[in-house]
């Protein structure tokens, strides 16, 4: 199979499996989004929906965030990931976007990882979820899963898979691409236990055919 074919193959399969693709993270403006991407840097986003209603009740502007502190932000948010340091970034972020962008969400990549605690990845999600642009986001997810489907399995780093994703993916479909390949991570080709057996595109993917060549070469040994 070529990785055109593949390509094919596996857009086709969640157009009609997946038509409606988007982030589980709950939030109703690009500042709330912004805020909870960067809370959910390697924490679960069931966590962070268990934090961010208190926690944009109490900050609904970035003028409000501005003033806070780190010790005042870090009570709401410390059972999340790593709050020391996300505590003084959502300080820094707020003060920011307030001096230097009117207190509006900046739309292009370039802008946004100018802001504290933002780097490629969030940013990517910012423009891809809010803006529409054909940003890929690179998560623990997406590297797996287009890693062993066979999609960018030469990939070695999150760039090059961000890299490969978008040169093959219709530039209309890469924001929902980007949520395919995250949902189909998190609920069925999971890290440790994969659902193969469950997987609408196992047919297509490298990992599922070496696994099986494997299983089969095992069976013959055990014969002989």
């Amino acid at each position: 199979m070529t990785k055109q074919d593949r390509y094919k193959a596996v857009i086709d399969y969640f157009s009609e499996a997946m038509p409606v693709a988007e982030t589980e993270l709950n939030y109703g403006s690009p500042y709330e989004l912004l805020l909870a991407v960067v809370l959910s840097a390697q924490c679960t986003d069931k966590r962070v929906n268990m934090v961010t209603p208190e926690f944009f009740l109490t900050y609904p502007h970035p003028q409000d965030l501005a003033k806070a502190t780190p010790q005042e932000v870090f009570e709401i948010i410390k059972s999340i990931s790593y709050p020391n340091n996300k505590s003084k970034h959502l300080v820094n972020l707020a003060k920011k976007l307030v001096e230097d962008y009117s207190g509006e969400v900046p739309s292009t990549r370039e802008e946004l990882m100018t802001l504290p605690g933002v780097g490629r990845k969030t940013a990517n999600v910012i423009c891809s979820v809010i803006f529409n642009q054909p940003t890929m986001a690179v998560d623990t997810h997406v590297f797996r899963v287009s890693n062993r489907i066979g999609l960018t399995y030469r990939a070695k780093t999150p760039l090059q898979v961000e890299i490969e994703l978008t040169k093959h993916i219709p530039d209309n479909l890469i924001p929902k691409a980007h949520h395919w390949l995250i949902l189909h991570g998190r609920y069925v080709c999971l890290a440790r236990k994969p659902k193969c057996e469950e997987c609408g595109i196992k047919d297509v993917c490298r990992f599922y055919s070496t696994k099986q060549k494997r299983a089969s070469k095992g069976d013959a040994k055990r014969k002989e």
